[in-house]
Formats: structure tokens, sequence, C-alpha cells
């Protein structure tokens, strides 16, 4: 049976792998930028969008008892701030809608497309929670999630990869049975190509280094090129601690924090709240706040399903 602590275990989980992966993320001018701006006022470690956008959609399940897109696109308007690291392209996006844009009108304005970036798959395991009842309605409702901001194949099918895994982790799996049954719902060759490389790692218990994963799955914003490195290194975690599957995801380099949130998402609605690293949790921002965001969810997901 899937427990309260398992949906607090998840959503604490993608905020403390952001906040955790967040000064390694990018660049020299991007870990700058956030050396400035990564503590609370109060010394809190802070988190980014990949939180603010996953705390947006559950907040918008939970009021509309189900996906509401207008709705959520709204609140994912009304809750951008440029401090929390939006990309340039999401920004543009998102401030279109608060200006009173339809995101069907513009979510294609940028890249025509849409986006194949990660911003749909980081907040997807909102998704494999609130349905993981329904492996129907789950895929969905993560298709029409990422829609609105990463209407692009390949950022939707990373949605639909994360929202899967997170719903199968939920019902106490093993690593191989987590990637095999989130990999079903992949079709297409940057994806599949990746997962094969990965179920067979697994299978075989290999580890192998920092580099070779990010040679072989990637490392990037691109949802193709993060979305099954942060699956595989969750799995291959699943039995260690948090810390070391962090310290490995900050050695892999790139799109750390959001890596670190689709990771930490998975490992913890495997492993639950109680596994995760106090001595972090009490420096990280707004703890209170996700747990109560965690439970309410749990409780309406309950009733729904």
């Amino acid at each position: 049976m899937v427990t309260q602590d398992q949906f607090v275990g998840c959503l604490l989980g993608l905020s403390l792998g952001d906040a955790i992966g967040a000064p390694f993320e990018g660049g020299v001018i991007e870990r700058f930028v956030w050396k400035l701006i990564g503590k609370t006022r109060s010394g809190k470690m802070r988190w980014t969008d990949d939180t603010q956008m996953s705390l947006a959609l559950a907040k918008s399940l939970i009021a509309n008892n189900g996906l509401d897109p207008n709705h959520l696109a709204q609140q994912f308007a009304a809750s951008y701030r440029w401090s929390r690291g939006y990309g340039p392209a999401a920004a543009k996006l998102l401030k279109k809608i608060k200006n009173g844009k339809d995101w069907q009108q513009v979510n294609r304005s940028t890249y025509p497309e849409g986006s194949f970036g990660n911003g749909g798959a980081m907040r997807a395991p909102i998704i494999g929670m609130f349905y993981h009842q329904n492996p129907q309605q789950l895929l969905k409702v993560a298709h029409a999630s990422a829609h609105i901001t990463h209407a692009h194949p390949l950022g939707i099918e990373g949605a639909l990869l994360l929202a899967s895994a997170t719903a199968i982790a939920l019902e106490s799996q093993g690593s191989l049975e987590i990637i095999n049954g989130a990999a079903v719902n992949c079709k297409q060759k940057p994806f599949t190509t990746r997962l094969k490389i990965a179920q067979e790692w697994l299978q075989n218990k290999k580890y192998p280094a920092a580099d070779e994963v990010t040679k072989n799955l990637g490392n990037g914003i691109a949802a193709e090129a993060s979305c099954v490195t942060a699956l595989y290194i969750s799995l291959r975690f699943l039995d260690d601690t948090f810390e070391n599957m962090m310290k490995f995801i900050i050695e892999c380099g790139g799109d750390t924090d959001t890596i670190g949130a689709m990771a930490g998402a998975i490992w913890g609605a495997k492993r639950g709240a109680g596994d995760l690293p106090l001595q972090y949790l009490e420096k990280l921002e707004s703890v209170d706040h996700l747990n109560e965001v965690a439970l309410s969810l749990y409780d309406v997901s309950q009733k729904s399903c």
C-alpha cells in the first residue's frame, strides 16, 4: 500500500535533489549567479523552477481534483519568479500567459515544434503520485501537463517516462521492474536507445563511472539527454544513500539541479521521507510547506482514484 511517507518523500526528494544540485548546474556564469541568490535570508538552501513548477502542478491538481490545463497554465505563470532560475524560453512563455495570452497559442511561439527540454519531465513525478492507481489516466495527464510548456514529442515522452517510473516506484517495485515498466511508454529512438543501455547496466549490475554515464545517457537540458540519466541514477542508488546519489549526479555535471530533482523524486517515492538525510532537510527552504502540499496531494489522490 502506498503511504503518506512516500508522497512526502517524493516531493521532498525532488526539492532536495533540486536544491543540492543547483549550485553545480551549468557553466561559470550560472554557478556565479546561483552563488549570489542560492540562499534565503535565513541561510536555507533555495530550490529552483523545478520545485516551483512541481508545487504549482500539485496545487492545481488538489484544487481541481485532477488536471485543468487552463488553471495549471495560470498557476505556472502566477508562480514565475526569475530568481528561481527559469530558462529564457520558459520565462518568455510564462510572461505571455501572465499578460493574458492563451497558452495554446504561445506554447510554440519560441520553438515551432514545441520545446523538447526537460521542463515537462521535471514536474512529472507529481502526476505519477496523483495517478499512481490509474496508469491510463496517468499517461493522458502527463502528456497534457507537459504540452502546456513542452509540446515537442521528445519533451512529452520525458514526462511519460518520469511519471510512470514514479508511480511504479511507489508500489515498491525493484529497479528492473521500475525501468522496464516505465520504458514501455517510450517509443522514440533517442529514449529507447538510452533505456536499453541503462537496462543492461542495471540487469548486469554494472557500475560505470560518471563520465561513461554522461557519454552514453547525457546530462543536458534536453529531455532525451537527462530523463533516462536521472532514472538510471535513481535506480542505481536505490539501496544506497541519498547523499551518495547526489554526489554522483554532481560528478556527472551538466543540468545537475533537474537531474537531481527527477532522481530525487523517484528515490524518495521508493524509500520514503524517513530515509532522506535530515542534516540536509534542516537546511532546505519551506520544508513544512512542502510537507503540507504532499499530504494534501495524497489525501485528494486517494479520494479521486
